[in-house]
C-alpha cells in the first residue's frame, strides 16, 4: 500500500460569493418603505498552509478534489448572507506548487506559509447598498460572483541539510539509520529503499537534517528507475555525500565508475553544480571492501574530494563524518544572506490605463476583457431589465462606450465581454437605455414615492388659487 507521495494533482474549488437580495421594507402603516435587501456572503477561500506535523501529500492522492463553501445570501431587513468558510488544506515544508503547464506559483518554505490556491467569489450587494440619490428604490440586487478554481501541482522537495546519493544497495539507509533516530528499511536486495527518509543528526551545537534518496542508476535523470521521481529531493540541500560500495558483488562494477555515473546524472538533472561533495567509502568493515577503499581513495583525494571510510555496520569513521558534515552546514548557514524585512511594493496604475482593452477579431467581433467590467457582468441578472440598465451605466462610466466608438464600432456590431469560453454577447447600441425606459431614470420605482402630508397639500391648495387670483386680477377685458 502507497504510504508516501511526493507529487499529486489537486483540484481545487472555492466557494461562490451569496447573491444580494432585492426586498423592501413593509410595516403596519408604511408598507412601501424604501430597499432593506442584505449583501450575500463571500465564499469561502481554498488555503494551503505549510505545517510540520505533515510529511506526505498522500490524502491529497487518495482524495485530490476539494472545495471550500458558498456564502450565504442577503436577507429582507438589512441582513447579510454568512461568508463561506475558508478551507485550509495542510501541506508539508518544502512543498512547490505549480500550474499544469509547469510554472511555479508558490515555494512553500517554513511553518505556516501560506498560499492562496482559489479565491472566493465576492458576495452580491443587496438594493439597499444599491441605492442612492439618484436610485432610491432600486428593483434588483447583484448576483453572487462565482469561485476561482482550477489544478495545481504539488511537488515536494524536502528540506534537508545533507542528501545521501549512490547507487542501490550502497549503504544509504544503513547510514542514516545510525547517525541519525530513523528506521528506515534496510535489506540485502537493490531498491529497498523506495521513499526518502528523513532523520536528524547532532554533532556538538551543529543539529542538521539529513536524507537518503532512493538509489540512483544509469538513466535516472530521463527515467530510469526510481531516480527521477525522487531527485527533487536533493535540490534542496547543502551538502551532497555519494556513499559508495567498496565491497559490491557485482563484476561490472567499481565505486570510481559508481561515481562518475551518479555525477553524470546529477548534472543530467541540472542545478547542483554549486554543491559542495563528501565521498564516504562505505562497508570498509569487510576485509576487500577495506584494501580498496585504501586503493581508490587517493585517486578521489586528487579530484577535490573529501574522502571518509566508514561503515555503518561496525560503527567506524561516523563520528569524523558527522562532524564534517556540521563543520560544512554551519558555514553554508553563516554565509546564507540574512533575511531583509518584508518590503511592501506599491505599483501605482499608470494614469491612462483605463482598467480594461478593446479588441478587434477576425471575425468582426468586438471583444472587451478587464477585470472590473467581467466582474461586473458575472454579477448582472439578465432577466432583470433594471439590473441590465445599471450594468450598462457602468460600463458607460468607466468609458467602455466610449472606447468602442474610437476602436470602429457602429451600431448593431457584436461585442463580447470576458474570454473566449465564458462571454456575453450583445449587439451593440451606443448610448442604449437597455430596457429601464418605463421606469423613468434607471433604478427608480416612483411606486415608493411617499404621499405629501397634509400640510404639505394645504400649502399648495393655497397657492394654487392665490395663483389664480392674481391671473384673474391682472385680466382686463377692455
Amino acid at each position: 500500500m502507497t504510504t508516501f507521495v511526493d507529487r499529486v494533482e489537486l483540484h481545487v474549488a472555492a466557494g461562490n460569493g451569496g447573491h444580494g437580495c432585492a426586498s423592501v421594507h413593509r410595516e403596519k402603516f408604511k408598507p412601501l418603505g424604501g430597499p432593506d435587501g442584505g449583501n450575500g456572503g463571500r465564499g469561502g477561500d481554498v488555503i494551503l498552509v505549510v505545517d510540520q506535523s505533515v510529511t506526505t501529500l498522500l490524502d491529497y492522492h487518495h482524495s485530490p478534489h476539494r472545495r471550500a463553501t458558498n456564502g450565504k445570501p442577503g436577507e429582507g431587513g438589512n441582513r447579510s448572507g454568512k461568508d463561506g468558510q475558508d478551507l485550509v488544506l495542510p501541506v508539508p515544508d518544502g512543498t512547490v506548487v505549480l500550474d499544469r503547464k509547469g510554472d511555479v506559483l508558490a515555494d512553500l518554505v517554513g511553518e505556516g506559509t501560506t498560499y492562496v490556491a482559489a479565491e472566493g467569489g465576492r458576495g452580491g450587494l443587496g438594493n439597499a447598498a444599491l441605492a442612492s440619490a439618484r436610485r432610491k428604490a432600486p428593483g434588483f440586487a447583484l448576483l453572487g460572483e462565482p469561485g476561482r478554481g482550477g489544478d495545481v501541482v504539488l511537488e515536494l522537495k524536502t528540506v534537508a541539510d545533507v542528501a545521501l546519493v549512490g547507487y542501490p544497495s550502497a549503504g544509504k539507509s544503513s547510514l542514516i539509520s545510525v547517525l541519525s533516530a530513523a528506521k528506515p528499511k534496510i535489506a540485502d536486495y537493490p531498491f529497498t529503499t523506495l521513499v526518502p527518509n528523513l532523520g536528524v543528526v547532532t554533532a556538538g551545537s551543529t543539529v542538521y537534517t539529513i536524507a537518503d534518496v532512493p538509489g540512483l542508476i544509469p538513466g535516472a535523470s530521463q527515467g530510469r528507475g526510481l531516480g527521477l521521481e525522487f531527485l527533487r529531493h536533493v535540490e534542496r540541500c547543502s551538502v551532497l555525500v555519494h556513499v559508495l560500495d567498496t565491497a559490491t558483488l557485482e563484476s561490472d562494477r567499481d565505486p570510481v565508475t559508481d561515481l562518475d555515473v551518479i555525477e553524470e546524472e546529477l548534472a543530467q538533472y541540472g542545478g547542483l553544480d554549486n554543491r559542495p561533495r563528501i565521498v564516504v567509502l562505505n562497508k570498509i568493515d569487510i576485509p576487500d571492501g577495506k584494501d580498496l577503499a585504501e586503493m581508490i581513495r587517493p585517486d578521489l583525494e586528487k579530484r577535490g574530494y573529501r574522502v571518509f571510510e566508514a561503515s555503518a555496520v561496525a560503527h567506524l569513521g561516523l563520528k569524523e563524518l558527522s562532524f564534517a558534515l556540521a563543520e560544512i552546514i554551519a558555514k553554508s548557514r553563516a554565509d546564507k544572506p540574512k533575511e531583509e524585512a518584508t518590503r511592501i511594493v506599491i505599483r501605482p496604475r499608470a494614469v491612462d490605463d483605463a482598467g480594461f482593452t478593446v479588441s478587434l477579431e477576425d471575425d468582426g467581433l468586438y471583444r472587451v476583457r478587464g477585470e472590473k467590467p467581467e466582474r461586473w457582468v458575472r454579477q448582472t441578472d439578465f432577466s432583470n431589465d433594471e439590473a441590465v440598465g445599471y450594468l450598462a451605466d457602468r460600463l458607460s462610466r468607466l468609458g467602455v462606450e466610449e472606447k468602442l466608438m474610437k476602436a470602429g464600432a457602429r451600431s448593431g456590431d457584436g461585442v463580447a465581454i470576458g474570454p473566449e469560453d465564458d462571454a456575453v454577447v450583445f449587439d451593440w447600441e451606443p448610448t442604449m437605455m437597455a430596457g429601464a425606459e418605463m421606469l423613468g431614470r434607471r433604478g427608480e420605482d416612483h411606486r415608493l414615492e411617499a404621499p405629501r402630508p397634509a400640510e404639505q397639500r394645504r400649502r399648495d391648495r393655497d397657492a394654487e388659487r392665490d395663483e389664480a387670483q392674481r391671473a384673474y386680477d391682472e385680466f382686463d377685458p377692455f
